[in-house]
């Protein structure tokens, strides 16, 4: 029994092998108020087309992994704040009961590599949070770069985690992490984090050949692509790191831990911020998306 199920167009690209770029969902469903989170998930799509690739935005829709949406189930996904927030864990649970779902990155890879899409793009992964020696508090996302053969183009780790350690855990599970243009790892907010990028690759075209190259040689990990967010978009390093710790110490405070960590501190950071940080991620995945379609071009003529 197939839980895949594709719109037209991606089924026929996939076929075809066109250059297609998968999106995440729960940017939609989890990241951000409607309408703005519609618009955003629209001009994301609209990137990639300009670009010259497909887009392929994935979630879990009353018991199948949707490849792809169509307008309605976008809009959906976009005012239904209350549907499901989907990792590894919950695949199974959430398609046996044939409810719907937005996917995490975890989740995304996941669907991609189902559909035999290579390339994803979205703002910043999960990692270890900080503190996590105590509350063994790690993403996921790690997990599944360490066992799913899918490129990852994000803006780094989100700042609220421990990225230094987020950067040793990788290592450890055989990750390829590559800075984009950058000797530097990306910090999300901010293009500076004060900690080296295991390896650097320039173009697309670099890029793509390194995909290419790990794949055929039968590696089943991913591949982390910190591509950081563009100066004019950047945030001040010590202001959000004041921020960070700022809302840190609130959700403490207030004893919130687990699934619900990341969605209060990114929100918080926003209200603390006045909505510039919403702003700068925003702007961020603009261009992890462009450079994503740029990669998969690329590839697809390997």
């Amino acid at each position: 029994m197939s839980f895949l199920e594709y719109t037209h167009e991606l089924k026929a690209a996939i076929a075809n092998g066109e250059p297609i770029v998968a999106l995440e969902s729960t940017i939609i469903a989890h990241g951000m108020p409607y309408p703005q989170n519609k618009k955003t998930a629209e001009t994301l799509e609209g990137i990639i087309r300009e670009t010259g690739a497909i887009p392929a935005t994935i979630t879990i829709l009353q018991g199948k992994v949707r490849i792809g949406l169509g307008p309605d189930e976008l809009e959906y996904l976009a005012s239904h704040p209350e549907v499901h927030k989907a990792s590894r864990r919950d695949f199974g649970l959430i398609l046996s009961k044939g409810e719907s779902a937005a996917t995490t990155v975890a989740a995304t890879m996941i669907g991609a590599n189902m559909a035999g899409i290579q390339i994803f793009a979205t703002g910043g992964i999960g990692g270890v949070h900080r503190g996590a020696s105590e509350t063994f508090d790690i993403s996921a996302d790690l997990q599944e770069l360490a066992r799913t053969p899918v490129a990852v183009v994000s803006a780094g780790a989100k700042s609220i985690l421990d990225l230094r350690l987020t950067l040793e855990y990788l290592e450890t599970m055989g990750v390829p992490v590559v800075g984009v243009g950058t000797d530097e790892f990306p910090a999300f907010y901010t293009d500076r984090s004060g900690i080296k990028a295991p390896s650097r690759l320039d173009t697309p075209a670099e890029i793509a050949q390194m995909l290419h190259t790990q794949w055929s040689l039968g590696f089943e990990q991913g591949v982390l692509l910190a591509n950081p967010i563009p100066s004019e978009f950047a945030m001040d390093p010590e202001a959000i790191e004041d921020v960070i710790s700022r809302a840190l110490r609130e959700a403490e405070a207030r004893n919130i831990t687990g699934k619900e960590l990341t969605p209060y501190l990114l929100g918080r950071i926003k209200e603390l911020t006045e909505g510039n940080s919403l702003f700068s991620n925003i702007e961020l995945v603009k261009n992890n998306a462009r450079l994503a379609a740029q990669i998969a071009i690329e590839l697809a003529n390997k």
